[in-house]
């Protein structure tokens, strides 16, 4: 699926100021209803989730896999995305995913399953049923 395709599902556009952005960037979203709007300048937090997000697929997937093409660059951020929101446990969440309710309680007995992820660069592991 392209852009042209996808552009329909899009409001907004939130890019930083960098010079590889042109204005024939812009253009191109502009001319399918989509609005482009700039981070303030000098202010290097103002995309800082985005950045984490960034940073965490690179260290944790992509930067210890060989991409072989097209199809599979598509593939491996919609998988890790998968695990990252639940099962990947997140600090600020009191080592819960996102996706994963207060209530739910993991049992401490009972045989651990190992779940490959992304062709074995991840493994999850669960209580066996």
């Amino acid at each position: 699926m392209n852009l042209g395709q996808r552009a329909s599902s899009f409001r907004s556009l939130i890019r930083d100021r960098d010079a590889k952005f042109t204005a024939a960037f812009d253009e191109i979203f502009a001319g399918e209803g989509v609005t482009v709007m700039k981070t303030p300048p000098r202010t290097p937090r103002a995309n800082c989730y985005t950045e984490r997000w960034i940073r965490t697929v690179r260290a944790e997937c992509t930067d210890r896999m060989l991409i072989y093409d097209e199809r599979h660059l598509r593939s491996v951020p919609e998988e890790y995305a998968e695990h990252y929101n639940a099962h990947r446990p997140h600090q600020s969440l009191r080592q819960r995913p996102p996706d994963q309710g207060e209530g739910v309680v993991v049992p401490l007995e009972g045989r651990i399953q190992r779940r490959k992820v992304l062709s074995g660069a991840i493994n999850e592991h669960h209580r066996a049923a």
